[in-house]
């Protein structure tokens, strides 16, 4: 055992001697290829490489190299390169447009091409999708050479009979923020002090991209440029083998696949993938570490039941993915219980699975062609089996809102039509598993701790009302969403505009044309307008541009609605009464001018960087309106009266009573502070609001029955609510639901804040269903103890201000399109909502 742990301290710890400590086992190389090492001009693991380095390695590899050339597939949020390396003989490369039709004919159901053992295997080595976990890009660089350089006849045979392609770095703007803390800390000699700031990175830290979303769980969602673009090549190449390289805590060894096993009691994906094929690769990835002195472990954590993960999605696509987690050195080096964890040796453990797949892969190439075929073949012959035939959907009310759903549907290569009024997806589709992961919710589960989210249906994101069908009506075929929506266009009028609040893209209407100086009035009551020849019946919430009013022209009006129109493709109507056909009028006390928003947001220390970033995407990329974030530490120099809203996510705040005499002196002005979370529970707890917390009662009789000490780690986070889907119920009359028709909408759960129902009949503004569960695993106790009794958002009235309190987080992942509604309300309209009460 001794002799064991000293191996480890070694290697751990071991001085790199050059490159060879990588691949002494591959040469020779070819001299006119210059190595890594010679290009960048260090050494592999001496530092951590910027992203400009990774991409100008790659690119000169495919410069000087028969066997290498490069594809970029997008830029990230801050304009960095999305590119992947292809890598393959020469002879392959010249012939790579006939291999891919080759190799394409096998995702094809209605092919049945059986020369699987004659086309070369397609591999994706895809790396740090987790910019603060950076030894995979290293290694990246390494393979790379390695594959280009290397005139060793494993190597060469390798080439021969699979067609890489390397994806150095998935997530370059985490990744860059990550490698210049690194370098600004790295001291010389190395520091590997836990403690010292080299390993301990400062908020937001590189794992996030630009708007700190956690790329790893957007493979499914396909928010972010990154995912867009990947997820685009992805459907032209289908690869047979899928890397997913991570890092974890630096206590830890290694873990390669097999997980632990699935938690959903019938996994959607052929068990042969996550047994046949894991265990058959999970061999050799034992072997290979073995042969270096690396320790590792298997099946006991991660799993793969969520299908968003770099390594779950390619297994809903006929291949295989694979998930890596190596001990983090957080740095260059670092202090372990087993001597010191150094930068170099994390990468050699990185590079070896990299070889290793390529090598199992080649092995069984016939094996993995033929069994993409079949999964393939096994949608369609799954699908007709299954009573549903189809799903459908549409909602009239919100063009903009399906339209998005639809996007995300094709961006999978899903199948979808137009039949009449409504949009089909059929099953029969070689995407069946895809239209399964889009549609279908669960109840049952074989597992009930999850790594991740257990309900992830994404049509229950949209708030998408779709129903499943037992025949087909398909029509026509959609294969772009340009030009799907048809808005009748404005006409021009002297006296008023409307605009319809009930679309997504509404608010983004409202921001453009209060950034060019229009005053707009929001109705707080339905009615019935004329509008033209033909009445319009406007819900809760329509907003009134009354042209007398404004400071601009009628033209200038005109222009400014037509432009917003253009842009938004919001509906907008010209009328020319105020007098209506039914319900309030044009002039009505209801009728109530709503000031543009000046919004702040708390970011910095203690605050979940991933909310707050929802929160700034949403408004960035999709309302196009500013937002201050203020970090932490200015907190006690920030003049609060510059706002009218202060936004603050789930965290862990540690205000000073001044500091929280601050908060509440400001909302209790007549200004708005929005809860997310567990900082609705902070402002409970701190009783800045006068509303509680659902606690059951105890049972102070009960005694604890004894249980086995092992199994306490899966009956205690049985407890936790990894992410469910609830049904909610809505007060549609009320501000902060403006725009729902329906008072039943899904929301997203994933913490455990209960708020309970507010003692104001007037201020509970969503609470759960009677019948609450819609999708995902949730306890008994938690269902009957805290969901039911419990609400999901409040209004809480604070001197003349007033708190917003989400329950729930109403822009997770933004993807949540169908409650993102009620955080832009609670920015547009919440400096209107008065809490009416009987003092």
């Amino acid at each position: 055992m001794l002799k064991k742990l000293l191996l480890l301290v070694l290697f751990c710890g071991s001085t790199l001697y050059g490159q060879d400590y990588f691949f002494k086992k591959f040469h020779p190389f070819n001299a006119d290829i210059p190595s890594p090492e010679e290009f960048l001009g260090y050494g592999i693991g001496e530092h951590h490489t910027r992203h400009d380095l990774i991409v100008a390695y790659l690119e000169k590899l495919a410069e000087v190299s028969d066997r290498a050339s490069i594809h970029y597939y997008g830029k990230t949020h801050e304009g960095r390169k999305l590119v992947i390396l292809t890598i393959t003989s020469p002879e392959n490369l010249s012939n790579l447009d006939e291999l891919k039709r080759q190799h394409l004919a096998f995702t094809n159901p209605d092919n049945n091409a059986s020369n699987y053992d004659d086309v070369p295997i397609f591999i994706n080595l895809a790396y740090n999708v987790h910019g603060n976990e950076p030894s995979s890009s290293e290694a990246a660089l390494l393979t790379a050479y390695t594959f280009a350089a290397s005139n060793n006849p494993e190597i060469l045979g390798y080439l021969n009979n699979a067609v890489i392609f390397i994806d150095p770095t998935i997530n370059p703007d985490g990744r860059d923020r990550h490698t210049q803390y690194a370098n600004s800390y790295q001291g010389n000699p190395l520091v590997a002090d836990p403690q010292d700031a080299e390993h301990n990175e400062y908020w937001p830290g590189g794992r996030t991209n630009h708007y700190w979303f956690d790329l790893n769980r957007d493979w499914l969602l396909g928010i972010n440029p990154e995912s867009r673009g990947k997820l685009t090549w992805y459907h032209e190449w289908y690869p047979n083998v899928v890397t997913d390289f991570h890092e974890m805590g630096t206590q830890s060894t290694y873990f390669f696949e097999p997980m632990k096993a699935n938690g959903s009691l019938d996994p959607i994906m052929p068990k042969e993938n996550y047994e046949d094929l894991n265990n058959m690769f999970g061999e050799q990835f034992a072997k290979a570490l073995d042969s270096i002195g690396s320790f590792y472990f298997t099946k006991e954590a991660f799993d793969g039941t969520y299908p968003g993960y770099g390594s779950s999605y390619p297994d809903l696509q006929g291949g295989l993915g694979l998930l890596f987690e190596q001990a983090s050195s957080r740095g260059h080096k670092q202090t372990t219980a087993f001597g010191e964890i150094t930068f170099p040796f994390t990468i050699r453990n990185q590079y070896t699975s990299g070889i290793t797949t390529v090598k199992t892969a080649v092995k069984n190439k016939a094996y993995m062609r033929k069994y993409q075929q079949d999964f393939f073949k096994s949608a369609i012959s799954r699908a007709s089996k299954s009573k549903i035939k189809g799903y459908t959907f549409n909602d009239a009310h919100d063009q903009n809102r399906t339209k998005a759903f639809i996007d995300k549907l094709l961006l999978h290569n899903i199948e979808v039509y137009k039949s009449n009024d409504a949009y089909v997806v059929p099953t029969k589709q070689p995407q069946y598993r895809m239209v399964q992961t889009m549609f279908e919710t669960y109840s049952k589960y074989r597992d009930s701790v999850y790594y991740d989210a257990s309900a992830w249906s994404v049509g229950n994101y949209y708030n998408m009302k779709y129903k499943p069908t037992t025949s087909l009506n398909l029509g026509d075929r959609i294969t772009t969403t340009k030009d799907l929506i048809q808005v009748s266009p404005v006409q021009k009028s002297n006296y008023a505009y409307i605009i319809d609040w009930d679309d997504y893209n509404a608010p983004a209407a409202l921001n453009y044309l209060q950034k060019n100086g229009l005053t707009i009035s929001s109705s707080f009551k339905p009615f019935t307008a004329k509008v033209g020849p033909d009445s319009k019946s406007f819900n809760y919430g329509a907003l009134v541009i009354p042209v007398s009013l404004q400071k601009k022209d009628a033209d200038a009006i005109y222009k400014l609605v037509q432009a917003a129109q253009k842009e938004f493709q919001v509906p907008m109507f010209g009328v020319n009464s105020g007098f209506n056909l039914k319900g309030i009028d044009l002039g009505s006390r209801f009728i109530s001018p709503i000031k543009k928003p000046k919004i702040a947001m708390l970011i910095g220390d203690g605050v979940r960087s991933y909310e707050a970033g929802e929160v700034w995407h949403l408004l960035d990329k999709r309302v196009h309106m500013p937002i201050s974030k203020i970090p932490m530490r200015n907190f006690d120099k920030m003049k609060l009266d510059s706002y009218k809203t202060l936004v603050m996510v789930s965290g862990k705040y540690k205000f000073t009573d001044k500091q929280q005499d601050k908060i509440k002196t400001w909302v209790g002005k007549g200004n708005t502070l929005i809860t997310i979370g567990t900082a609705s529970k902070w402002a409970i707890d701190k009783k800045l609001v006068k509303e509680k917390l659902t606690k059951p009662e105890k049972d102070t009789l009960a005694i604890a029955t004894r249980k086995p000490y092992v199994d306490s780690d899966e009956n205690l986070g049985k407890e936790s609510v990894g992410g469910v889907i609830l049904k909610m119920d809505i007060d549609t009359t009320h501000p902060l639901a403006f725009g729902y028709h329906d008072n039943a909408i899904p929301v997203y759960k994933n913490n455990t804040v209960w708020l309970t129902p507010s003692k104001n009949e007037y201020a509970t503004v969503g609470k759960y269903a009677k019948e609450p569960h819609m999708d995902g695993f949730l306890t008994t106790k938690n269902m009957e103890q805290y969901v039911k009794p419990s609400a999901s958002l409040i209004v809480s009235k604070v001197g003349s201000g007033r708190v917003i309190l989400f329950a729930d987080n109403p822009n997770f992942r933004g993807s949540w399109y169908g409650t993102n509604r009620l955080f832009l309300n609670a920015l547009f309209l919440g400096d209107k909502i008065e809490v009416p009460s009987r003092e």
